[in-house]
């Protein structure tokens, strides 16, 4: 759910605010009330408060809004100096999340997600070494955005009121252009710094819960999605992209075991997945296991799971990533594979990229 209209990521992009708000209670409402009559409890919804950045299309059209250029993404095309965001812009959306997180609150939302990951904007600071002012450059300044929007957040709300973020603790991408990694050159993954504003979060803004990510699905999806069929050819087997995504997982979580860490990466293995969710669970690398895309594919396997003790592999994700690509294009997203409503959109999206 975008928190300011520049920061849509397509024209479909859910956005909240006082002219939207009405729409979002009902949307609640029939959520929880549906979930009630469903399985005898009333789903907790959290909405997950973004910024896209570089990524935003409010129109249909891009009209990026960065922190600073990265030619590892613009490469000979570089974005225009004039999109990148100011610190008093930067101060805005501050408050924005704040606003943000209040109608959240008023409409029925359980909880709030301040999206730091996947290098929208949020997640693009923590990697804005060359940035001069008071968001880039130093550890603190890099932090500040993540740091002051959940603030901003826990301000607003009352104390029952779920505050947490989705964050990338890894991008993938060299130094200076990429969190979480050595300044050597290397991939090789370093979550010092993420433990470092980890522990500050919950230490300075009571923060509990965490959904660890990794990666760009725009750039590298390989990281965060290993899939068998993509866009490219990695030069790793996807098994190696959810072994290091366990990996920093697990690393957050010994490291500051006071948060409770939401693991993501699961889906890949198919009708495997429970059991790695189990496994990931018992050894203490994730308090809680997340599931994206499979949600897409099989919505009803957590409760074929728990009746059955296990999923069927005939309805499960097969890791193509065309629902990610259903989103770039503008529309609505679902799993084009196992639901014929989106296989007809892409289709039609295809045939639309080709005109």
């Amino acid at each position: 759910v975008a928190v300011v209209q520049e920061g849509r990521a397509n024209p479909r992009q859910l956005y909240i605010n006082d002219n939207t708000a009405d729409d979002f209670k009902r949307l609640i409402s029939k959520i929880k009330e549906d979930s009630f009559k469903k399985n005898g409890y009333e789903a907790k919804v959290i909405m997950q408060a973004t910024h896209s950045g570089r990524y935003s299309k409010p129109e249909g059209k891009p009209a990026p809004i960065i922190a600073y250029n990265n030619p590892l993404f613009e490469k000979d095309n570089p974005i225009d100096k004039s999109c990148i965001i100011s610190d008093d812009g930067l101060k805005r959306l501050e408050e924005a999340y704040g606003k943000a997180a209040h109608l959240a609150e008023q409409v029925g939302f359980d909880g709030v997600d301040i999206k730091c990951c996947h290098r929208y904007l949020a997640s693009e600071l923590l990697s804005a070494y060359n940035r001069e002012g008071e968001y880039g450059g130093s550890f603190e300044n890099r932090t500040r955005l993540i740091r002051n929007g959940i603030a901003q957040a826990k301000a607003n709300v009352s104390d029952n009121f779920v505050v947490t973020s989705r964050m990338n603790v890894y991008d993938g991408f060299e130094h200076p252009y990429g969190f979480g990694v050595k300044d050597d050159g290397s991939l090789e993954p370093c979550l010092d710094e993420a433990i470092e504003l980890i522990r500050l979060l919950n230490k300075e803004h009571g923060l509990e819960l965490l959904d660890v990510t990794i990666g760009n699905p725009y750039v590298n999806p390989h990281v965060n999605r290993p899939f068998d069929k993509g866009p490219y050819v990695p030069n790793e087997s996807p098994l190696v992209g959810v072994a290091r995504m366990m990996h920093c997982v697990g690393t957050i979580q010994k490291a500051v075991p006071e948060v409770k860490i939401i693991g993501s990466g699961f889906s890949y293995l198919k009708e495997l997945s429970p059991y790695l969710a189990a496994g990931a669970v018992e050894s203490g690398i994730c308090e809680i296991a997340g599931f994206g895309r499979e949600g897409f594919a099989y919505p009803d396997f957590v409760r074929d799971l728990k009746e059955n003790g296990e999923i069927d592999k005939k309805k499960v994700c097969i890791a193509c990533g065309k629902c990610t690509e259903l989103m770039r294009m503008g529309n609505i997203t679902g799993c084009v594979i196992r639901n014929p409503y989106y296989t007809d959109l892409y289709k039609k999206a295809l045939e639309a990229a080709k005109q």
